[in-house]
């Protein structure tokens, strides 16, 4: 039959599935995403959720360790109560097996019929003092008891609570892990249908924060994700929502957007400097260096086309803005740029 301490960590542990079960079944369905952006968003969010419980875990860990170091003084105090029950239940202990052994001292009769006075008392006192020193041994004994089962429902009840915490925390990681992945599958299943096709996980959203370890121009092949342009290629994030804006622009006018330029290498950075003095940034500072920004073609690198006018009504909705030293100095109607800050509201 269990006892009521490791009942009550069956119990803990039976509430902990089940309150998982229970959520799993009780979740609203989500609404599936509409569009990449919503899909990108959806990755992102999945991983910084993943990010933030890893932390939790951590934090937590932090606390498992103070818990553990509770649960072992727990224990070395029960140890120590049991060694000092055992110590005072000795006396008792041979007290009973001496009188057990000797049959007269069973029979305190004798003592009140004794022609020794002298010895009667003796005895008695003898037999009084016992009883006084047994009495003793019994409180001491009980409050040992006591203070042994406190300790020991205490010890198991730190075991509970880390048992369950750690759980829960790792049930959460590992639910927020498969969403992420499961939404970057979507994501890049979207993409391939769209003309965009890389492996390595180069256009998933998520990994954004390894090309931001990379100086401008020197961004490796592994973060940067293709457009559907020969040859051209951009961040994740930026790619993205380049390719929900392309999909906007040709509901509205019937085609593609059509790009020259995006990533630019440091290689070609200093190539176009020397060939556009005045109208290139100086090598390295560019935002094609960064896979943050696109060149246009066809309509829209006229000013005030219709086109141009669209892309600038609408453009923002996909987080690309025509930058404000764009419209005088220089002066290029075709550049334009993925602004995270913008696309992480989107």
């Amino acid at each position: 039959m269990p006892t009521p301490r490791s009942a009550g960590l069956v119990v803990a542990v039976m509430l902990m599935f089940s309150l998982v079960q229970a959520g799993s079944a009780q979740a609203a369905p989500k609404k599936e995403p509409a569009t990449l952006t919503e899909l990108r968003r959806e990755a992102e969010e999945a991983a910084k959720g993943i990010e933030a419980a890893t932390k939790a875990l951590v934090a937590r860990q932090k606390e498992f360790d103070t818990s553990n170091k509770q649960l072992e003084a727990k224990l070395t105090q029960l140890r120590t109560a049991d060694a000092e029950l055992a110590r005072i239940r000795k006396p008792l202990s041979d007290l009973v097996e001496v009188m057990y052994q000797n049959p007269t001292s069973r029979n305190m009769g004798s003592l009140m019929t004794s022609s020794n006075g002298e010895a009667s008392l003796r005895a008695m006192s003898d037999v009084n003092q016992l009883i006084a020193g047994r009495n003793i041994v019994v409180e001491d004994a009980t409050r040992l008891f006591q203070d042994r089962e406190r300790l020991a429902s205490e010890a198991q009840e730190l075991r509970a609570t880390k048992l369950l915490q750690e759980a829960q925390l790792t049930f959460e990681i590992d639910t927020l892990r498969k969403q992420s992945q499961k939404t970057v599958k979507s994501l890049t299943g979207a993409l391939a249908k769209l003309g965009v096709k890389r492996g390595g996980g180069a256009c998933d959203p998520t990994r954004v924060v390894l090309a931001e370890e990379y100086a401008n121009g020197l961004l490796p092949t592994n973060v940067l994700c293709p457009l559907p342009f020969k040859g051209e290629e951009l961040r994740a994030d930026a790619a993205i929502a380049f390719a929900d804006l392309n999909l906007a622009y040709k509901r509205r006018f019937g085609q593609n957007l059509c790009v020259v330029d995006s990533y630019r290498s440091l290689r070609d950075q200093q190539i176009v400097y020397y060939q556009r003095p005045g109208l290139a940034a100086i090598p390295g500072r560019s935002n094609h260096g960064l896979g943050l920004a696109i060149d246009f073609c066809g309509p829209i690198r006229v000013y005030k086309s219709t086109e141009f006018v669209w892309l600038e009504q609408n453009g923002k909705k996909f987080g690309w803005i025509h930058p404000d030293w764009a419209y005088v100095s220089p002066f290029e109607p075709w550049h334009w740029e993925y602004d995270p800050k913008v696309g992480s509201l989107l």
